[in-house]
């Protein structure tokens, strides 16, 4: 594997700071970056990095998604899964899947559908980890598990693979999906990912970046498994334990990071596009 990252750190900027320690993002349909906290807060970032604070879920909130009607959702460290409403108000979505109490809601995909993918976390080195998915009423299952750390999620683009990091493993699971939203055995895609990965995105050409939080690295692996070192900070400025990256800018070839580590968010011109997402227009 390449160990010179293909991205210079001179080439990461900052976007927008004064965040209290960043750890999901996701852009909405007209084009404003949203992100959690350490705290509970819920910003909304306009295109000139201008930080707002839309909302307030006290308690830790990592991954951020929407859904194909452009509302929001946040996995919440105490709540589960809760949906922000435009006034700034939240409700909790989910806290059990069927059954399953959730532990700790890490990350969360839309489907097309609006089904929605949760990783539950579980908790550090307990190997009880769970795959979730819900429909878009809120009625959940267990679809995979358990697994050690289970922790950001990718969906391709014809939903019929989606990618899982196993945060404490050090490797990302692929797992076959169903028409039926069932999925397979797991596959192990990828491994030796830096250290902790956490987030996952795609990009049109269904390469798969992965953010490494413990190692300050962002790694890309092409569609036929070959892995890369995109970006890495040994100081831990600019990639500061990077935990989710999201595409954006004017010609979606931007990646976005979350440094959960800092009190920033940074960007770099990737060179590719990326996927849609399922509230985003597919042009």
């Amino acid at each position: 594997m390449e160990t010179t990252p293909e991205i210079a750190v001179e080439e990461i900027s900052v976007f927008a700071s004064g965040l209290d320690h960043a750890e999901g993002l996701a852009f909405d349909r007209e084009g404003y970056l949203w992100a959690g906290s350490e705290s509970g807060q819920i910003y909304r970032i306009d295109a000139n990095g201008k930080v707002a604070v839309a909302a307030h879920a006290e308690g830790f909130c990592g991954g951020l998604a929407f859904s194909p009607a452009d509302e929001l959702f946040v996995c919440h460290a105490r709540l589960g899964v809760v949906k922000i409403s435009r006034d700034g108000t939240h409700s909790v979505f989910a806290d059990h899947a069927a059954s399953h109490k959730i532990v700790y809601a890490n990350f969360a995909v839309f489907d097309s559908a609006g089904n929605l993918w949760v990783t539950d976390s579980g908790n550090w080195k307990k190997q009880n980890g769970y795959l979730l998915r819900f429909s878009p009423t809120g009625e959940g299952r267990v679809v995979a598990g358990p697994f050690g750390y289970a922790n950001g999620l990718a969906l391709s683009a014809d939903e019929k693979q989606l990618f899982m990091v196993e945060s404490d493993h050090d490797r990302i699971f692929r797992f076959e999906v169903s028409a039926d939203g069932s999925v397979g055995l797991p596959e192990v895609y990828a491994t030796d990912v830096g250290r902790l990965p956490d987030g996952l995105a795609l990009d049109a050409e269904n390469n798969l970046y992965a953010t490494c939080y413990a190692s300050d690295e962002i790694y890309r692996i092409s569609s036929g498994g070959e892995k890369r070192l995109l970006a890495h900070d040994r100081y831990g400025i600019l990639l500061g334990g990077p935990t989710n990256l999201a595409f954006g800018g004017n010609n979606f070839d931007e990646a976005f990071i979350a440094n959960l580590s800092r009190y920033t968010i940074t960007r770099f011109h990737i060179g590719k596009r990326g996927q849609p997402l399922a509230n985003q227009a597919q042009s």
